[in-house]
């Protein structure tokens, strides 16, 4: 099983926890390396940040980049790339199965991931037949959300969720992510809801509570 090119990064021996991050629109996966030393984690974990393929993307004129599902308008929460976004989900859910033939259970593996990429971690996360130890979803939105009360998982309704979002975001409204956070509390999903005072970015308040979050869920499920 081939998967996703990705840049591995243990932060002690013997990991037995997973995180799977995904970058943003145009990026690749050393977007976020830099927040691993940010974080203070109560045990060891295994950090894969993925790269993206490279496909054209309508709203930029067709240009080629790295990107998870083509963005087709400026209105992202209208017509969307179903096909595009299917296929990264099958290469996030192959990641998933690499980490648990590792030994990795699901319950303790995370999927983490901004903007686009946090559209893929909710996603796949969401669907994914397992409960997970949980999803980060960082200025991002819930892609597909009419399909997902038919094909969400009994077991995913049980997995942890932090959102967060700039309050002045001018690329993923915040307004769109806030009726994403709504349309999961609606669907019986549990999860912590955090807004800043920022565009479409991370702040470092922000990285705070993410690693508070996580040292959280990781102490749940020590392994």
């Amino acid at each position: 099983m081939s998967v996703l090119t990705h840049i591995l990064l243990d932060t002690g021996k013997s990991p037995q926890h997973s995180i799977i991050w995904l970058h943003g629109l145009g990026a690749d996966g050393s977007d976020f390396v830099p927040i691993v030393d940010e974080l203070t984690l109560p045990l060891p974990v295994r950090f894969l940040f993925p790269h993206a393929p490279m496909r054209p993307v309508t709203l930029n004129g067709g240009f080629v980049m790295r990107a998870w599902y083509d963005i087709l308008t400026g209105d992202i929460g209208a017509r969307q790339d179903a096909a595009g976004i299917h296929a990264s989900q099958a290469e996030v859910e192959k990641l998933i199965a690499q980490e648990v033939a590792r030994g990795v259970p699901p319950e303790h593996i995370f999927l983490a991931g901004f903007s686009q990429g946090g559209a893929i971690a909710l996603h796949t996360g969401l669907r994914h037949p397992a409960r997970l130890g949980g999803i980060l979803a960082l200025s991002t939105y819930l892609p597909l959300h009419d399909t997902l009360t038919i094909e969400h998982s009994a077991a995913s309704l049980q997995t942890p969720i932090f959102m967060a979002h700039g309050r002045s975001d001018p690329v993923v409204p915040y307004a769109l992510g806030e009726l994403s956070a709504d349309h999961l509390a609606g669907l019986g999903y549990a999860l912590d809801w955090h807004e800043y005072a920022m565009p479409h970015s991370v702040c470092q308040q922000e990285i705070a509570d993410i690693g508070h979050w996580l040292a959280r869920h990781l102490k749940a499920n020590p392994g």
